[in-house]
């Protein structure tokens, strides 16, 4: 992506994957004067959204959706198509002035949903580099999502066949915790979800629970 956007638009463009680097320091050493928080799960310090414009993206149509794991909180609500928002970064969380919005669809595993959204905000963080666009606040309900636990993936308690093709492929991305049944002594996680007929499909992961002292 860095590579991309520097080619497309002249500009300088550094990655920093490491929180240890989102400081004052380090920042005016390399010279920074805009901030794109594309995958960020951490707290962004007022140091330094007040001392640089710090664009954030968010897999919601904001203000609808502000808050945790928007993809998940999305498709649990049978939601098949949304915008990512580039807002500005502020004080109160997801509630920024919107620079610009772009759909996307919210089909197949939450792998694929990323892969899709990735080359949409490389497009996004070209425009706004290039068009330099003035954010707009936000209007519409304010609709707040919390930010889910991982024994939120659990398959035991759905009631249809959607809603667990919808656990598993919300859940099915790197670094994520899987949907999973428990029993006693076994964990079962499930990836790889197709809906047939009357039936899903998936892999299976089974495990045993470590033994308790």
């Amino acid at each position: 992506m860095v590579d991309n956007i520097s080619h497309q638009t002249g500009a300088q463009v550094l990655f920093i994957d490491d929180k240890k680097n989102l400081s004052r320091v380090h920042l005016d050493a390399i010279g920074a004067t805009t901030i794109f928080f594309p995958h960020w799960s951490y707290i962004i310090p007022n140091e330094i959204y007040e001392n640089y414009e710090c664009v954030i993206f968010h897999m919601t149509d904001l203000p609808y959706g502000r808050g945790g794991s928007p993809l998940q909180n999305l498709i649990v609500r049978g939601i098949r198509e949304t915008k990512i928002s580039a807002l500005r970064c502020i004080e109160e969380v997801d509630a920024g002035p919107i620079f610009m919005k772009r759909p996307l669809s919210l089909q197949g595993t939450a792998q694929d949903i990323y892969f899709r959204a990735n080359a949409i905000i490389e497009d996004m963080i070209v425009s706004i580099i290039e068009n330099k666009p003035d954010p707009l606040g936000q209007t519409g309900e304010v609709v707040l999502f919390k930010r889910r636990k991982e024994s939120d993936g659990s398959l035991s308690q759905l009631k249809t066949l959607e809603q667990v093709y919808d656990h598993i492929r919300m859940l099915d991305a790197e670094g994520y915790p899987n949907a999973f049944i428990e029993t006693d002594k076994l964990n079962f996680k499930f990836k790889n979800a197709s809906v047939k007929s009357d039936y899903i499909i998936a892999d299976v992961i089974i495990m045993r629970k470590p033994d308790e002292e």
